[in-house]
Formats: structure tokens, sequence, C-alpha cells
């Protein structure tokens, strides 16, 4: 089975288990598979609203069972349907690239594979998706799902590449950066990707701090290290940081417009990844 396969059968089974995703509205009511909703009237086949006829409408437009509980003539609208497109990129940093243990998935699997799950959902509903490296173009239909797979699975750009037009976007990292920094590299994406969802994904050992003793620390990727004799007398100011990082993120997330998801490697992937489907739901909505 190459690297493809298995990440679309990975895939494959987070979707099984996530509801259909309502992308484009916060109502109850399923829209024609293939289209987004664009909240006006226009080419569809969901219902819109009504409006009382016009002169320049055709007779055969006119809604006889509603016009006739009233004494003007209605016509029935539906609502404009058009693809949206959806981009997703992983962190390629060697620190995200890591797991505390051998029975759990590095940071980067577990966030691939989140990604295409949601990739594949909105794919099936006739979503055009992809990734921000540039070297594919966001696709509809059957194929979509495979170019995605392989997107997600070359290594990525240093940062997320704007995209020429308007699109949602799935921003996977750790985001152990100083927010600062973030706000560097996602400056020039904000002029078309106006709203997107930034996906933290740690380990637990990072969320949890367990660490006790005389503890050797690596950064990953680099031959720097640290010694400390009692790692327990660290953990407190550890994560007194960490959280102060996550209320940075949302506080700036909530600032231009984009959801955040913080998920960690020991937990289960698919209520994150349904979180992910609603917050993009809202989007869609609006």
């Amino acid at each position: 089975m190459d690297d493809v396969t298995a990440l679309q059968a990975e895939a494959e089974a987070i979707v099984r288990q996530l509801q259909d995703p309502e992308l484009h509205t916060q109502s109850a009511q399923t829209l024609h598979p293939g289209a987004a909703g664009r909240r006006r009237a226009g080419s569809g086949e969901q219902f819109w609203q009504y409006r009382r006829y016009a002169q320049t409408d055709a007779a055969d437009q006119v809604d006889w069972r509603r016009s006739g509980r009233s004494d003007d003539l209605f016509v029935r609208e539906s609502e404009l349907e058009t693809p949206r497109t959806i981009l997703f990129w992983i962190d390629p940093a060697a620190g995200f690239d890591w797991t505390s243990a051998a029975r759990l998935p590095t940071k980067t699997s577990r966030a691939r594979v989140i990604a295409l799950a949601i990739g594949m959902t909105l794919a099936r509903r006739g979503e055009r998706v992809g990734g921000f490296s540039g070297r594919r173009h966001p696709r509809l239909g059957q194929t979509a799902t495979e170019h995605l797979a392989r997107d997600l699975l070359d290594r990525p750009t240093d940062q997320p590449v704007p995209p020429r037009g308007p699109a949602l976007a799935v921003i996977a990292s750790d985001f152990y950066t100083p927010i600062d920094t973030w706000k560097q590299r996602m400056a020039p994406l904000l002029g078309t990707c106006r709203h997107g969802v930034m996906f933290a994904v740690s380990d637990p050992a990072e969320a949890e701090f367990p660490f006790s003793g005389r503890t050797r620390f690596t950064r990953p990727g680099s031959p720097d290290s640290r010694t400390v004799g009692r790692a327990e007398t660290l953990k407190t100011p550890y994560l007194d940081r960490l959280a102060e990082n996550r209320r940075a993120l949302k506080s700036y997330a909530a600032e231009i417009g984009w959801g955040v998801v913080c998920h960690a490697t020991d937990q289960p992937p698919v209520p994150a990844a349904a979180e992910i489907q609603s917050i993009l739901g809202q989007f869609g909505a609006r």
C-alpha cells in the first residue's frame, strides 16, 4: 500500500464517522450536493424566496399554488449556488513532524489525515479542494481527493502562498512560534482568505509536561539540547506560558475573523474534524 492509498484509507475511516457537513448553511435544510448557497437569488435547485411577478417574467415562472392564496402573482426564486474553494496547509517545521511516543502519530500525520477527511467530505458535496503548495490546482469531483492527498504528502512551502482568488483556509501547526511571527506569516494570506481555521495540534507531552527529575530536552531538527536537574520545577511556568500562547492565538484569530481548533494527538480525530467543519459552515452561511 503506497502513502497516498494509506492516507486515503485513514481519512475514509474518519469520514464514515462524521455527519454530512453543513458547510453553507446553519439551518437544517440540506443543499443540493455540488453547490454552495450564496444567500441570494440565482441559478440553483434550492428554494430561496418568493417575489411578486414582473412583466419581464415568463408565464411558466409563476408559482400558481402560492399565487392562489393572494390577489397577486408570485414567482419562486432559487438560491444562487456555486462551488467554493477550501485550501489546506500543513506546517513543514521539524518540530511539527514529531511524537513523544511510538504509539502516537506525529502532529504532522494527524493533521494530514484530518485535513484529508475534511477535504473528502467537502469534495463529495461538490466543493473545490486543494493545498497551498501551488503545484496542483484545487479540484472538483472524483479526482479531488487523490490530488489533495498528494498535496498533503508533498513538503509544503515554508508558509502558505496566497491563492489568486477567494478561498477558505485550514492552517495546521502547533503554533508555538510567537504570535507576532504568525501575524507576519498570515498577513499576505488575508487578502484572499478572509476566513479560515487555525488548527493547533499538540503532542500530549507538550500539553501536559509530564517530566520530572534529571531530563535532557532536545529540539527536533536541531543538535541543540538542554539538561535540567529537576524538570518538575519548570512545569508551572511552562504551562502558564503555553496557556498564554493559546490565548494570544485565539485573540488574533478573533481579530481577523478566523476560528481556532485545538487538538492533542492522544485524542480521537473525529471531534476535531467535526469542529473544523462546523466553523467552516458558519463562514459559509455568512
